[in-house]
């Protein structure tokens, strides 16, 4: 596989020979705009303390691809030998090298030992400072910055670094970046952050059933049950090693199941498991609240627990990852802190800027320790929330990738739904020339991190009108439209090259090249699944809900099926799928889809086509086939 840094990489012959004293500045991070809802609001004080913190490049980190590769490739000799926490740890610390780069151009720059600490992780080397140091060691300018919630954020429009140290660093904080999690501190109103459900995120509704129940498959084209989803996808399963396998589900607070939701929804279409609950595994402060309930509150993880559970039966534990308490919230790290210790030595914990912080710092919310290698990881685990690339800086999304390179090599499958606006991101927002993002821009905008290519992408496909679960599916063109295309920060990964290669040239899109990236780049989504008119338990009635929300759990429990075939044969977990689905082992294990299109940024999008596309991946899963497949393999 190809780095997905090939940029850091190139870097790294950058390395002056001269003494710190002597090396030139380089511009190490850039913003083009300020993103929506924030405005300058002056400059900041320079007496004003900052706590600078610099993430540290990882050892060998470019060669993860390569080692993930080993593991998860069916020609490879390694396949399915899987890494411990322990040798992922090993193998990606910070060198001393590194550490030592950073403190000794920190010292020379007039900052006192006692100043400057290496976190107990060697993630982070974080400095206590004044804005007027930052500014001098950095060559930059901060500025204070409001956002419409009333919210304040330090920010600079770009920063830079002696040539010898740049290597050393992936990004400091704060500096350009506007990923900033937004919390709450109005206790009338719970926290939305970036990467929950907000608007434009989650799945969407058309409203309550006015209808019946449906009691069979006949109505399928209009209402999905489990039943339907049995019956498309094959999945007569009797599960054989329950008490070896796990599936996990993501949900961030203030999302949150109800119980009575669950028991309706068993209690009409799989009554053994009525009255049965998640395994809810709390991370940092996240529970099952009820003080806010809704649609907008209750539907995701109602969807994603009705149908994991209900698919996989009531042998098969599904664990819910609850993260975040209803005050500050939570992010994407502060999820994969919490799944292994080795994730927080990686990654050095939790960015102030960016992620929650807990013990809460104000007051009134979770106050017990930071989650931090609580939780062991999930064999499978499903994620049906998503950011756009173009909110996050490509270093802290290249930082994120990495860390589900890493859960991939120690055997987990980590699924995410692929957006539900075809070639624009969440809300339907597009790029503008000036890498700024809105309703009427032309440039398609990639999600992430469906983008990221160590994480299996799901589209979402539908049941056409007039159709029956035994006629083809096409691409989801009901409410929402699959979230597909090429990502703007990735190389496209070796796994996937004859694919995409073989789309491009029979299936050339007709676009201009400069409202899409057709320089080689990552593709998703990889695989789809049914996304349209699923009845779901929400607020005591039924509702139709639509989105790639629904393609995941579901995709998630499937494969959760694949693992139990395995484990209970005495085989590794299947880990990250995608060098062994897109390898010519797996030719035709998936149903392909050949119709539809995922519109977007006043275009149709792409469509989808024979093979491997931009719209639907490789296609549908095939329980029978996938069993088949893997069963054939170490």
């Amino acid at each position: 596989m190809r780095s997905f840094l090939p940029f850091v990489v190139l870097g790294l012959g950058l390395l002056a020979t001269a003494g710190p004293a002597l090396s030139p500045r380089i511009l190490h991070e850039k913003r083009t705009h300020v993103p929506a809802g924030w405005t300058l609001k002056r400059r900041h004080d320079p007496s004003t303390p900052i706590p600078l913190r610099f993430a540290l490049t990882q050892k060998n980190i470019n060669d993860v691809g390569k080692y993930l590769m080993e593991v998860s490739h069916p020609d490879s000799e390694l396949y399915g030998k899987h890494w411990s926490a322990g040798d992922v740890l090993k193998t990606f610390a910070p060198s001393d090298e590194t550490i030592e780069a950073v403190r000794s151009w920190l010292l020379e720059g007039g900052v006192e030992s006692d100043r400057i600490q290496l976190t107990q992780n060697k993630g982070w080397i974080e400095v206590a400072a004044t804005v007027e140091e930052a500014e001098r060691l950095l060559q930059t300018e901060y500025n204070l910055y409001s956002h419409t919630s009333g919210k304040e954020h330090v920010a600079c429009d770009a920063y830079h670094l002696p040539v010898h140290v740049a290597p050393h660093v992936d990004f400091v904080t704060p500096s350009i970046h506007f990923d900033a999690k937004l919390t709450r501190r109005d206790s009338t109103q719970p926290a939305h952050s970036i990467g929950q459900p907000g608007p434009g995120i989650g799945p969407k509704t058309t409203g309550k059933l006015q209808a019946q129940l449906p009691s069979d498959t006949s109505t399928c084209n209009e209402y999905i049950t489990l039943d339907c989803l049995r019956a498309l996808y094959g999945l007569e399963y009797t599960p054989n090693a329950t008490g070896s396998n796990s599936y996990g589900i993501v949900e961030y607070t203030p999302q949150a199941y109800l119980q009575t939701d669950l028991n309706m929804f068993f209690g009409n279409f799989s009554p053994s498991q009525n009255g049965t609950s998640p395994y809810l595994v709390s991370i940092d402060g996240g529970y099952a609240q009820t003080e806010y309930q809704g649609f907008e509150y209750n539907g995701e993880s109602d969807l994603d627990l009705q149908y994991a559970m209900g698919l996989l039966g009531p042998s098969q534990t599904v664990t819910l990852y609850q993260v975040g308490d209803i005050v500050e919230g939570a992010s994407f790290n502060n999820f994969l802190d919490a799944l292994d210790g080795s994730y927080c030595t990686f990654e050095g914990g939790d960015d102030p800027s960016q992620d929650a912080i807990y013990p809460d710092p104000y007051g009134g919310g979770y106050e017990g320790p930071e989650a931090c290698g609580t939780v062991t990881p999930a064999n499978v685990i499903s994620t049906s929330y998503s950011y756009d690339e173009a909110d996050l800086s490509v270093f802290y999304a290249t930082r994120q990738c990495a860390e589900y390179a890493k859960l991939g090599l120690m055997g987990v499958t980590i699924l995410y739904s692929s957006g539900d606006y075809g070639v624009a991101g969440n809300g339907g927002l597009c790029l503008n020339p000036d890498g700024s993002q809105s309703t009427n821009g032309t440039m398609f905008n990639p999600t992430f991190p469906a983008s990221c290519p160590y994480i299996t992408s799901v589209g979402a496909t539908m049941i056409p009108p007039n159709s029956t679960v035994y006629d083809p599916e096409t691409a989801c063109e009901e409410v929402i439209y699959s979230g597909g295309g090429f990502s703007n920060y990735f190389t496209i990964p070796s796994y996937q090259q004859s694919a995409v290669d073989s789309y491009l040239t029979n299936y050339y899109p007709s676009y201009p090249t400069n409202i899409w990236n057709a320089t080689g780049s990552r593709a998703y989504p990889d695989i789809s699944a049914n996304g349209a008119n699923y009845l779901v338990a929400i607020d005591g009635g039924f509702e139709l809900v639509y989105g790639t929300s629904c393609s995941s759990p579901v995709s998630g429990a499937i494969l959760t099926m694949v693992n139990d075939a395995r484990i209970a044969a005495g085989k590794s977990t299947i880990g990250f799928i995608n060098p062994t689905i897109y390898s010519s082992q797996f030719a035709g294990v998936f149903t392909d889809i050949t119709t539809g299109d995922n519109p977007g940024c006043g275009t149709n999008g792409f469509n989808a086509t024979v093979g491997w596309d931009p719209v639907t991946g490789l296609g549908t899963p095939n329980l029978p086939k996938l069993l088949q497949a893997w069963s054939a393999l170490p």
